[in-house]
């Protein structure tokens, strides 16, 4: 674990010759070969051992928030171009976009569900009708569409955000939303600070997993669904952690990151960890994997 901090943290003291600036959203592939990430409103795929960055979409709208399906073929994401954001699909290796929702809120992706067949998203559409806050645009709610189009379907009425199924479907994984903070304040400590939730899809009920005074989100489940690794200002500054799902007492910073915030984690099935720290690309190995840590890619400025 200790070189495994170390190789982390001696990534963040690497110098570009040419530093390519605000790449964001990265989301690494099921198979942990490609990164599809933002940069400038588009999206770019690049390979995860670095190299030149491919193009996915080009339109005057912004693109965002790509999400990969579980068989890697597919990317969902968030794009304004009709007003608000809706949730459309791409092939992973580029092509025309699909439309599939088209209500007036905002829609953001978050995940797959596990059988590929739906695309999990937040939207403030409906709370229920006892929320003494109702109705409350910056409380979303969980939403499943299908990804032929179709019928949106409300999964959890309560503010659940950055949701995924584990593998089995029998859980969601979320952080919950208390309140209005800005997202990207840093060193947010209050009642309202984001903690980490389960959802038991068998009989309906949430346990809190994380209890902290500052911030704990976006949390994704390692391959075999023993670990849920996360983003957690319990340091003082945002960086990569990791709690056992079979002892929720048992938590680990992995990365030890100091001037900047950590953002956007994934993990693909191989158990390669993917986020951005100061607007850059990363991958790590799990610390079940023994394989070096690297730096991934720092795609190539966008050419118009």
């Amino acid at each position: 674990m200790k070189s495994f901090i170390l190789l982390l943290t001696l990534m963040a003291t690497s110098v570009f010759a040419q530093k390519p600036l605000w790449l964001r959203y990265p989301s690494i592939s099921p198979d942990g070969s490609t990164i599809v990430f933002t940069y400038q409103g588009d999206l770019y795929s690049v390979p995860a051992a670095g190299g030149q960055a491919s193009l996915l979409t080009i339109h005057p709208a912004h693109d965002f928030m790509p999400v990969w399906s579980p068989d890697g073929k597919t990317i969902a994401f968030a794009s304004d171009r009709f007003g608000n954001f809706d949730i459309y699909t791409i092939p992973a290796t580029g092509g025309s976009a699909q439309r599939l929702t088209y209500h007036s809120s905002h829609d953001y992706p978050s995940a797959f569900t596990p059988d590929g067949k739906n695309v999990l998203f937040n939207a403030s559409r409906v709370d229920l009708e006892t929320y003494a806050d109702f109705p409350n645009r910056a409380m979303p709610e969980l939403y499943s569409v299908p990804v032929t189009g179709g019928r949106n379907t409300q999964v959890l009425t309560t503010p659940s955000e950055l949701a995924s199924y584990d593998a089995s479907a029998n859980r969601i994984y979320y952080h919950d939303r208390k309140g209005y903070e800005d997202p990207w304040r840093k060193h947010h400590r209050s009642s309202i600070a984001r903690d980490l939730w389960v959802y038991d899809v068998r009989n309906g009920t949430h346990t809190q997993l994380t209890q902290d005074a500052g911030e704990d989100r976006n949390p994704v489940t390692d391959p075999e669904g023993n670990y849920l690794y996360y983003l957690s200002e319990q340091s003082g500054n945002y960086n990569v952690h990791r709690l056992s799902l079979s002892q929720p007492n048992d938590k680990t910073q992995l990365t030890t990151f100091t001037k900047h915030p950590v953002r956007f984690l994934s993990v693909s099935k191989n158990g390669t960890l993917c986020f951005s720290y100061d607007c850059l690309l990363y991958t790590a190995p799990s610390p079940r994997d023994k394989r070096r840590a690297r730096m991934p890619s720092s795609a190539g400025k966008k050419e118009r």
